[in-house]
């Protein structure tokens, strides 16, 4: 799957500048109407080290009303939390009602870099898709929105983007040696990676596989795609918002399926 991605698609800087402003202004909107009509979202990013999330998520949180997101960075489970059921931390962790929850990564580690590293055994690993899937279907049944994005860029733009950062005194500290690690097994991650979409790509917890060489076409194809899922989310409940000029941004931002089924009716 993702060695079919194509990683050359690029926006220009006057595209990039002309929508999303009008993008922000939607997903800030819709914010507000999942706050005022109890629709939780949460909201997990993925991905090779050095894809940007962390950038992304800055760039999106940033026109979003502070009270209603929390923002959680996963690292390893510490001390007490291993003496726990794995899913308890991410438990813990999940919004109340109207509220997001953003993921800098997120329980798919159990199957990511605890894999390929060793962290855990072959039994508890592969035992994990099934328990994410069974974590994700009852947050859905009880009536909340995931949305999962994995940032894929390749090996040689990774490295690329290592050497960049360590050049840099005020970046080379995110470059660790463990960084380099990861990426000489890139081969195995990216097994791991497509056996984690074969698992647990589901109807109520799809992945967006977003192309991360470009900055600019990252965050669009991004904004627009939280921005899609949370309209489907509250039209599903019935709920019927005012479409504004932000809506052109959104369908000619390249997304697949990004014109929504209610800005035809009422076109």
């Amino acid at each position: 799957m993702l060695e079919k991605v194509d990683l050359g698609k690029r926006l220009t800087k006057d595209e990039y500048k002309s929508r999303i402003p009008l993008l922000r202004q939607r997903l800030y909107d819709l914010q507000k109407a999942c706050w005022d009509h109890q629709l939780t979202s949460v909201i997990v990013f993925e991905g090779w080290d050095a894809a940007g999330k962390g950038s992304v998520i800055n760039a999106l949180t940033r026109r979003l009303d502070p009270r209603g997101f929390t923002l959680h960075a996963i690292q390893a489970a510490r001390t007490y939390e291993t003496s726990m059921p794995w899913l308890w931390r991410f438990w813990l962790r999940i919004p109340g009602e109207g509220e997001m929850a953003i993921f800098d990564r997120s329980w798919y580690g159990r199957v990511g870099v605890e894999r390929v590293q060793h962290l855990t055994a072959k039994k508890a690993w592969r035992k994990a898709y099934r328990d994410i899937r069974e974590f994700e279907r009852m947050l859905t049944d009880d009536g909340q929105l995931i949305i999962k994005f994995f940032l894929h860029i390749s090996k040689e733009e990774q490295e690329k983007r290592f050497r960049r950062m360590e050049k840099d005194p005020l970046q080379s500290f995110h470059v660790q040696p463990e960084d380099w690690e990861h990426h000489r097994k890139y081969g195995e991650y990216l097994q791991a990676y497509e056996e984690m979409f074969e698992r647990t790509d589901s109807e109520w917890g799809p992945w967006t596989i977003i192309e991360a060489t470009d900055r600019r076409w990252t965050r669009m194809r991004i904004f627009s795609k939280v921005v899609e899922r949370l309209q489907e989310g509250l039209e599903v409940r019935g709920l019927e918002l005012p479409l504004g000029k932000e809506e052109s941004a959104l369908e000619s931002s390249g997304g697949k399926g990004t014109k929504s089924k209610r800005s035809k009716d009422l076109s």
